[in-house]
């Protein structure tokens, strides 16, 4: 589904990126984990067309779209969650919803409204309301729906249990296993490793802007840096 190759990206004269490499296959849940500052955000906002890279390749279904802009990106199956929500504050929770399906040209939106509502059926009840007078959990529900009202074949998932409360995290995380069970390919940035490698195939560990471990969650959650590191073991 995604491969990225050798990728580098710069913010002015400072390299951020060195050289990443890694896949995704269809419908698995591949993680990114990392400390702050690994360079894992701006992994995802290159993947996603808003963050130039410098150098490297991003195939996309084998067709290489680092020269696509982001809405191109979007319409070819890419959908991104990013981290701090980023919702349209003034506008409703159904707005919102609705701008993300804004590219699409089909007739579908009721029906995939609904499903939102399924996954999350907070939401159903607040329709109305604008989302900056939602709670950070009912805003991070409004993100992922927002995003799935795209019609993703690749969900980016950047840090969804930031700031949430355990019951929400959980809930959060069975969501992503449903979408999974749909078929839906994710690419998970998580601060919460151990979380993010309970539920991966796969898990990439990045460190100051490079790969330094890859490999099957179950492996990478054994490993003793990992543990160490990021699982307070």
């Amino acid at each position: 589904m995604l491969s990225i190759e050798n990728v580098k990206s710069a913010y002015g004269r400072i390299e951020v990126l060195h050289g990443v490499t890694l896949y995704v296959g269809v419908g698995e849940i591949v993680t990114l984990i990392g400390a702050n500052g690994a360079g894992k955000t701006t992994l995802m906002r290159a993947i996603s067309g808003v963050q130039p890279i410098t150098d490297g390749s991003i195939r996309f279904k084998s067709v290489p779209i680092e020269q696509q802009p982001a809405h191109a990106r979007v319409a070819s199956g890419i959908s991104q969650v990013p981290e701090g929500r980023q919702v349209f504050e003034p506008l409703s929770v159904k707005d919102n919803l609705k701008l993300g399906a804004w590219r699409r040209r089909d007739g579908d939106l009721e029906q995939d409204l609904a499903r939102v509502c399924a996954l999350f059926p907070m939401l159903e009840a607040i329709w109305e309301m604008p989302a900056g007078a939602l709670s950070g959990g009912q805003q991070q529900m409004l993100a992922i729906g927002r995003a799935l009202m795209a019609k993703p074949q690749l969900l980016l998932l950047d840090e969804p249990s930031m700031g949430l409360a355990p019951n929400l995290v959980d809930h959060v995380l069975s969501v992503i296993r449903a979408l999974k069970n749909d078929s839906l390919t994710i690419l998970l940035v998580e601060q919460n490793a151990r979380a993010a490698l309970s539920i991966a195939d796969r898990a990439y560990v990045m460190e100051t802007g490079k790969v330094t471990l890859s490999g099957a969650a179950a492996e990478i959650q054994a490993d003793h840096r990992v543990r160490e590191a990021y699982l307070g073991i």
